[in-house]
């Protein structure tokens, strides 16, 4: 039987050895968005705990739109045309500006500016790239309760109205993504991005993929983006094949806390067992480097119960065309994996600066499963990040066979940042 993962803008279609026992997890099915610009418009209208954008927005001279980066798979491009025009009841074009919430990853280039927000957009509006190392862009709003320095962009936090976009899926320390994280992260500085990522927070018991009450990260989410003023957001729910699933709008943490039940409901999917290997399916925009791949192998470490057994291997294509990933905190966690043992990672006294986080978490991972990357055009970088390159699916098959023999058992999960196995007790 052939089977199929997502692999680059395409599928890597592969062989399973015969003698491996496979199960396949995928989301519940769910009828994707059909018109988006609609839904959008309908959802602006009917906001969650929140006045209507079009009522929001009158009297205000300015306005700012956080938007994703390259890095996420939220369609930024379909959802700012409804927003824009709403916003243009009150406001000149030159009086909105839209943000790139990229936290500690690369400028995008035009190129990716014009595919990712669409050409008319880019030509017509002042679009700014986030740089959370410029102090003089960035305002200090002082600390949390629990401790973190809140340094957010001065662009967002000067507009009269700040409106952002985002997706919320499953998040590794965070619980969930959405809701106020692409501001209180994404438009954050350095130092505040670097606390809410630090030992001290990523070894908190309460912090942890799905987990929100009583988490100190989820909390100084919900506190900076307060702060800072964010007033709306416009938020959607991924499947697979990069189709639209929900979209909800209005107060952040509300319209969050909406669509993280829905997206409970399609994408935990309960198993039965513990498995020998399990083959991951990652894609377009997140297998571009290393440091976005390897979160396919973390959230399966990092379940309440181990879905791969001790010892076990995750194997997951991946172009990683950009290597390890070509930002400030992609190359921090490269050169930690590179260059210290993962002892001295894991027992790593000193704070983390942003990125070192995600080196934490695949030297946990690494001590306990093996990680191939099959197909990648970076195959030193992943040796030096201390995993195993595989040509192709049938190589990792071959390593997997010589170290733990046949007749295993493997778990096939096409889209595994949003699928969630979860062994049923």
């Amino acid at each position: 039987m052939r089977y199929s993962v997502p692999y680059g803008k395409h599928h890597l279609i592969f062989n399973i050895p015969k003698d491996f026992e496979v199960s396949t997890v995928n989301s519940k099915l769910c009828k994707p968005v059909t018109n988006v610009s609609s839904k959008t418009k309908e959802s602006i209208l009917y906001p969650i705990n929140s006045l209507p954008l079009s009522e929001l927005v009158k009297g205000k001279k300015s306005a700012c739109i956080l938007v994703t980066d390259i890095t996420r798979d939220c369609p930024d491009q379909e959802l700012l045309p409804p927003i824009l025009e709403t916003l243009e009841t009150e406001l000149n074009k030159e009086d909105i500006s839209i943000l790139i919430a990229s936290g500690m990853h690369r400028k995008m280039t035009l190129e990716e500016k014009v595919s990712k927000y669409g050409k008319k957009i880019v030509e017509n509006y002042m679009i700014i790239d986030h740089d959370s190392r410029d102090e003089k862009k960035l305002v200090n709003l002082g600390t949390t309760k629990n401790g973190t320095i809140i340094h957010v962009s001065k662009l967002a936090f000067e507009s009269e109205l700040l409106i952002s976009l985002g997706v919320v899926e499953p998040h590794q320390f965070a619980g969930y993504s959405g809701g106020f994280k692409t501001m209180a992260i994404g438009a954050a500085g350095d130092i505040t991005i670097s606390y809410t990522h630090s030992l001290n927070m990523l070894t908190n018991k309460k912090t942890g993929l799905t987990r929100l009450e009583g988490n100190p990260v989820y909390e100084d989410i919900i506190e900076i983006g307060k702060k800072t003023g964010l007033d709306f957001v416009v938020n959607v729910v991924i499947g697979k094949e990069h189709q639209i699933l929900e979209i909800k709008s209005g107060e952040p943490q509300e319209t969050q806390n909406a669509l993280i039940k829905f997206s409970q409901k399609i994408n935990e999917v309960p198993v039965n067992k513990s498995y020998d290997v399990a083959v991951c399916g990652v894609g377009f925009p997140k297998d571009t480097n290393l440091y976005q791949v390897s979160r396919a192998a973390s959230y399966l470490f990092y379940a309440s119960i181990k879905v791969i057994k001790e010892g076990g291997y995750i194997i997951i294509p991946a172009r990683c065309e950009e290597g390890a990933g070509q930002g400030v905190g992609e190359q921090r966690f490269f050169s930690m994996l590179k260059n210290k043992s993962l002892n001295g990672i894991i027992n790593y006294t000193s704070e983390f600066k942003a990125g070192e986080q995600r080196a934490f978490f695949m030297a946990n991972v690494l001590s306990h499963y093996k990680v191939i990357i099959v197909d990648s055009l970076a195959p030193e970088i992943i040796r030096d990040a201390k995993m195993i390159p595989a040509k192709n699916m049938e190589e990792a098959f071959r390593i997997v066979k010589n170290d733990l023999g046949s007749n295993l058992d493997l778990i096939l999960i096409p889209k595994s940042f949003s699928t969630l196995p979860i062994i049923q007790k």
